[in-house]
């Protein structure tokens, strides 16, 4: 967490997560604040790397990528070597929207998106189970999104607003 945040920071953060396209001048007024001292704001919250970039939303599904598949992968060996191969394997597709790594008993957890089973198919096989030291892989379908989010929650505690 950065230190010195204050309410107004955390304005100016749910405000830009919910519309990343407002105009500084729309921002300030929506926060309260004139134009120069939001702007100084916003540039302070990207040198600190709490805001990391700027985004489109885009529905997968009318992009012809309606399918959603959660992967859980058991590697061979959980040294960091074979994490760093791992990682590096899996950058390169990009049907791998997510990547994690987990405690338990799967170490990775990705979300692929696929244009339908076959093309999952064709991914997991010739593309996922190339990766070496992979020992097991167990793929979940999503039959449905109940709840997704691009916002955080306000800060607990503190300076909530």
């Amino acid at each position: 967490m950065v230190k010195n945040m204050d309410s107004l920071d955390v304005k100016i953060i749910s405000a830009l997560q919910r519309d990343g396209r407002l105009t500084m001048a729309e921002l300030s007024e929506e926060v309260g604040l004139s134009p120069t001292p939001c702007a100084r704001r916003v540039a302070n919250l990207e040198k600190a790397g709490v805001i990391v970039g700027y985004g489109a939303r885009v529905d997968q599904s009318k992009l012809g990528l309606p399918v959603t598949i959660f992967v859980a992968v058991e590697l061979e060996r959980q040294s960091r070597d074979a994490l760093l191969k791992f990682e590096a394997a899996v950058r390169q597709f990009d049907q791998v929207m997510e990547c994690y790594l987990m405690t338990g008993t799967r170490d990775i957890l990705l979300r692929v998106v696929a244009a339908s089973l076959s093309d999952f198919d064709d991914f997991l096989e010739k593309r996922l189970m190339c990766v070496p030291g992979i020992r097991n892989t167990r793929s979940s379908f999503t039959l449905r999104t109940m709840v997704q989010r691009s916002a955080l929650p306000g800060r607990r505690g503190g300076t909530n607003p």
